[in-house]
């Protein structure tokens, strides 16, 4: 069924809804009504879903090369804390002067596991980090494809639910932080015994070759072996300089590339820590930025007294 939205102006705040879909029709529908409303009204559209949604999509809404743009969000949100601000952010720079509209399908039948909790967060966070934003927000969900709990906790992490066509506000929803904190949870053990080293700041230079020649090791591209060597030396340099000395790094090669850990005392207490674009008049705020970035994925557990990075790079 055909989503007929509402009127929307061009400017004022975040509006994100969830869209229940059940098979192709549904979900076409609902994003082609979301699509042309903000094509009658002159604004920008961006879709980023994953493939093979894409090419349904292209092939089934109009305005491409006129007014929306396509993205593979298996690519380009791979990493959950890179969505927030690489896409969403950086479309919305792309048109200051524009309300804009952004079909954004970050969880999926088939999207691996471990990046679950994070995507929670990332959804959660969008409350947050758009809240005072001219940008309505799409996020579909296969209802049939997809476990029941996926479904609740989406309507815990969105003011406004679609199904069938119809609006309605989510009963579910709670406060973004609340919904941050509960995915906080311990990260599990590595699955092999991993490479450790206790480290300060004298230790730094060690600290980056011991995670290189790991890399190295293990087959990960020379190109790839620069970007896990990068993003940790900006966690364990903040870990050293913001917590007490030493802290710990663990490395080790998992199933799907390598993996490098830091643990140290201090405590991130900012949850939009590397969601935000980085003022450019600011020194600070551009070290977890630059690791979502850089990484496939970043894990983040605090505890009182001690903050865990985990940062996966793909092979």
């Amino acid at each position: 069924m055909t989503i007929v939205p509402r009127a929307v102006p061009r400017s004022g705040a975040l509006r994100h809804e969830a869209m229940f879909y059940r098979g192709d029709d549904d979900y076409l529908g609902g994003v082609r009504g979301f699509v042309e409303a903000g094509l009658a009204q002159a604004e920008p559209v961006l879709v980023v879903v994953p493939e093979p949604r894409l090419d349904l999509l292209r092939d089934a809404v109009p305005g491409d090369g006129t007014g929306v743009r396509y993205v593979d969000m298996a690519s380009a949100g791979r990493n959950p804390g890179w969505i927030i601000p690489g896409i969403l952010y950086a479309f919305l720079a792309e048109h200051p002067d524009s309300r804009v509209r952004v079909v954004v399908e970050p969880i999926w039948p088939g999207r691996a596991a471990a990046a679950y909790p994070r995507c929670v967060q990332h959804e959660a966070l969008v409350n947050l980090a758009l809240g005072d934003q001219p940008v309505d927000v799409l996020c579909p969900y296969d209802a049939v494809g997809l476990d029941v709990d996926v479904i609740a906790d989406a309507a815990s992490t969105h003011p406004v639910l679609i199904r069938a066509g119809v609006r309605q506000s989510s009963a579910g929803y709670g406060s973004p932080e609340a919904v941050v904190d509960a995915f906080n949870l311990p990260l599990p053990e590595p699955p092999l015994t991993p490479s450790t080293l206790l480290f300060n700041r004298a230790g730094m230079a060690g600290m980056r070759a011991l995670v290189a020649a790991l890399a190295t090791e293990a087959g990960l591209a020379p190109d790839r072996v620069d970007d896990l060597r990068l993003a940790t030396n900006e966690i364990a340099t903040n870990a050293v300089v913001h917590g007490g000395e030493p802290a710990v790094l663990r490395v080790w090669a998992g199933p799907t590339g390598m993996v490098s850990e830091v643990i140290g005392t201090s405590v991130l207490t900012d949850r939009l820590a590397g969601r935000l674009p980085a003022s450019p008049t600011s020194e600070q705020g551009r070290g977890l930025l630059l690791v979502n970035h850089l990484c496939d994925l970043v894990h983040v557990h605090t505890t009182d007294d001690s903050t865990t990075v985990r940062l996966h790079v793909d092979w």
